[in-house]
């Protein structure tokens, strides 16, 4: 009688396929040159917790891949055909909100890098420097952490200061005075019922400035809240 550990024996079936690794960030990449795939999926592939394990020509082959793979990261170029990279990860940051987005791309350009941003994705990084930049980058994507060349930097400040020189509403003062008040004694961990006390108002009307300012500051709890707090010096850490 055969033994069915032996590998001849005909019990035998076929090695299972390995597990995938879970401690490995895997990608997908999206570029409509195969040269330029075949390029950054070597830069990728070497790193020991990155694997590419998807592939597309085009943003909607990507939102197709997406669909089909277990992916945690989309590496997209912004010029595509069929749908473009900014328009591939606007509809990948609402097919899998979880999933992180970078955009790698050839234009060193702010306009791109603006509605990159507004797009959903958190990093942007220049085909020119991926050798150097693109593997700190899906790193920083995977803790959280917004990923931009130094340009791109530059970029974002002096956007910013436009906006305060030409009077348009910037993010200190979003809050009306009553709203930060609230904030400040929410921070500080008092109850709406000592709020509505200190303020004299209503419960109510401190519940309703709570959920006003959740919506504006885009925040989901009273944590967050008092980071935010902390963060705009009404409150010390």
């Amino acid at each position: 009688m055969s033994d069915p550990s032996l590998p001849g024996s005909p019990a035998s079936g076929p090695a299972p396929a390995p597990a995938a690794d879970p401690s490995r960030i895997r990608i997908l990449l999206a570029d409509d040159h195969a040269l330029v795939r075949r390029g950054v999926r070597l830069i990728l592939d070497r790193e020991p917790d990155l694997e590419v394990v998807a592939e597309a020509g085009d943003g909607a082959e990507a939102i197709d891949m997406a669909r089909a793979h277990a992916v945690d990261l989309a590496v997209l170029d912004i010029a595509m055909p069929r749908l473009t990279g900014l328009q591939a990860a606007r509809e990948l940051a609402a097919l899998k909100p979880g999933l992180r987005i970078l955009m790698l791309t050839m234009h060193d350009n702010e306009q791109y890098l603006f509605q990159a941003l507004k797009s959903g994705a958190c990093g942007y990084v220049l085909k020119s420097v991926a050798d150097r930049d693109l593997v700190a980058a899906c790193r920083a994507a995977m803790r959280d952490e917004p990923f931009l060349y130094p340009g791109a930097v530059t970029a974002l400040i002096r956007n910013f200061l436009d906006r305060v020189r030409h009077g348009e509403e910037s993010a200190d003062h979003i809050l009306t005075p009553r709203e930060e008040e609230v904030l400040k004694l929410v921070a500080e961990g008092h109850s709406s019922k000592e709020i509505a006390e200190i303020l004299f108002i209503s419960i109510k009307t401190v519940q309703r400035h709570r959920a006003n300012l959740l919506q504006k500051l885009g925040l989901r709890d009273r944590l967050e809240l008092t980071r935010y707090a902390i963060r705009a010096g009404l409150i010390e850490p």
